[in-house]
């Protein structure tokens, strides 16, 4: 960020802060506010008392509201809007990643291209690392890089033999270990997959090769854990990031106690302004939910939220399962269609007792066949224990048929989209994945709009950055990280898409009565953008200047 930004917004929130303390109220004015409510109005003035909007609506207006001596913000002509939330994010693991591991990404998020840069980027982190340490890293993209292929052990071994290395797809799903690695894991010839994942082998053998799908805990849980105090102090520059895209929500797709307890901390330290929620791990679940309530941090803070399932993995990592085949099948396979990670049966029996607890549950399910399993164990849920809305979630929900939809609405299932996907992966959706028709479909808003569901949408860091303007302009305008258009008739306003970051967002997460929209009695979550995304161009959305975020 910026250090002018950082410094506005600390004079912001000081001022704010002082105003609360006299018991003054702040008037926000001389600009757009876009509130994103039910009707989408837009206001000439917003009256911040505490931690709270105490007014919406006209200038003259505002004077009355705010009483005497209020303080006074000229947004100068600029837009305030609520504050973005990461609907489906990892904030936590992200901050570590970005601290302690290597950026492997290619672009446009990093700048590896080929196995040597690869291999030369590791080489050097191994160069300041003590032998016998590991070397990680993560967001190598086999699609990206010249080869077009995994690395191997073999490819690891020749960055280091004595330093254990393990890193990880841009995906999350996959990953790649050397031969020491693999020795620590004791991981051998003779070691069989797991019952979710698949060790890859060499040809014609049982000898793994160093990459695994889906299982890649395999080896990383031997990798010297972060303490307690490092996790902690990766969460700082972490908030200055999310911050900066104007993020004031995020919601962590997976944890549990520890989480929301370094999270706690971390915020009563300072190093965290945002609020959070973090999903629960399936297996992380305390035995009663009750439980769940002295989890959290500060006050509408921190807190627990819907328990987290993966059902299926990544469709750019071919482990996501469909009902068709892929397009372009894995080198060796016919007919290939990914799989599952669990059973129909299995997933039915874990689904159907957290309901009954009355736990939100929120699957992660790419291939529409997972979505399949997925929507049968929801309504095989609902059928033997009946619940009102419930917002059971879908998360990434690439793949989706028009039936599909149709179902969760029936069924009042909420989907997180990973529309991001369109830009950095569209491509090769369409020529390599899902082919021309299922790629052009891919995250259907337009579809999912018209069969009434309310939605979200999300980037998934540290899978790509944290950034919702840039899904906005994704959902808008369906451009392809080769400038392509793809799918065009799933294409949404901008209005709607705003909405998916902003009111629906907090929907999602049964905030809708606290946050999501600039309206009295909410609390005071806001960003101001130096355009107006509802008047500028939609090629420019993305580019929208956050000046400040409270």
């Amino acid at each position: 960020m910026p250090p002018h930004v950082l410094l506005a917004m600390a004079l912001l929130v000081a001022n704010i802060t002082r105003a609360a303390e006299a018991g003054a109220a702040t008037i926000y004015r001389n600009g757009t506010i876009v509130t994103l409510d039910a009707g989408n109005r837009l206001a000439e003035a917003m009256v911040v008392r505490g931690e709270e909007i105490a007014f919406v609506g006209s200038a003259a207006e505002a004077l009355k509201a705010a009483g005497t001596n209020p303080t006074v913000v000229d947004l100068r002509g600029r837009t305030l809007l609520p504050g973005f939330y990461a609907a489906h994010d990892h904030f936590m693991n992200g901050s570590t990643a970005a601290m302690y591991q290597v950026d492997l990404n290619s672009p446009p998020i990093g700048s590896i291209e080929t196995m040597d840069e690869l291999i030369a980027t590791l080489r050097t982190r191994a160069a300041a690392t003590p032998p016998g340490q590991w070397v990680l890293g993560r967001g190598y993209d086999d699609t990206l890089l010249k080869e077009k292929r995994h690395p191997t052990r073999h490819d690891l071994d020749k960055m280091s033999t004595v330093h254990p290395i393990w890193i990880t797809h841009t995906s999350g799903h996959l990953g790649s270990a050397n031969s020491r690695a693999l020795a620590i894991a004791k991981i051998t010839s003779n070691t069989k997959n797991p019952a979710s994942g698949i060790i890859q082998r060499e040809p014609g053998t049982n000898v793994p090769n160093g990459v695994f799908e889906e299982c890649g805990s395999l080896v990383s849980r031997h990798a010297r854990a972060r303490t307690r105090e490092a996790r902690i102090e990766a969460m700082r520059p972490a908030n200055g990031r999310y911050l900066g895209r104007g993020v004031t929500t995020t919601v962590v797709a997976g944890g549990g106690r520890e989480g929301l307890r370094d999270m706690a901390d971390a915020m009563k330290r300072g190093f965290v302004d945002l609020r959070v929620i973090s999903m629960i791990s399936n297996n992380s679940v305390p035995a009663t939910r009750e439980e769940t309530a002295t989890w959290g941090g500060p006050p509408e803070r921190a807190r627990a939220g819907a328990v987290k399932i993966l059902q299926d993995g990544s469709l750019q990592g071919y482990t996501g399962y469909l009902s068709q085949p892929y397009h372009v099948q894995p080198e060796g396979k016919k007919d290939y269609r990914g799989y599952a990670l669990r059973s129909r049966e299995a997933l039915v029996k874990m689904v159907t007792n957290l309901h009954r607890q009355g736990y939100q549950v929120a699957i992660h399910g790419n291939g529409d066949a997972a979505i399949d399993d997925i929507l049968f164990a929801f309504a095989e849920a609902q059928r033997a224990f009946p619940r009102e809305d419930t917002r059971h979630r879908i998360e990434h929900c690439q793949a989706p048929r028009e039936d599909q939809l149709k179902r969760m609405r029936e069924l009042g299932i909420t989907p997180s989209f990973f529309v991001g996907h369109v830009f950095y992966w569209g491509d090769r959706h369409r020529d390599i994945f899902l082919g021309p028709e299922r790629g052009a479909r891919i995250s259907p808003l337009r579809s999912a709009r018209e069969h009434g569901l309310h939605f979200t949408l999300h980037n998934d860091t540290p899978v790509t950055p944290a950034d919702p303007l840039l899904l906005v302009w994704a959902a808008v305008t369906r451009e392809t990280r080769d400038g392509k258009v793809l799918g065009p008739e799933q294409r949404i306003s901008v209005i709607e898409a705003l909405r998916a970051v902003t009111s629906d967002a907090a929907w999602q997460n049964f905030e809708e009565k606290r946050k999501g929209s600039i309206e009295a009695g909410k609390l005071a979550d806001f960003v101001i953008l130096a355009e107006n995304p509802l008047t500028v161009l939609p090629k420019k959305l993305k580019d929208i200047a956050i000046t400040e975020t409270v």
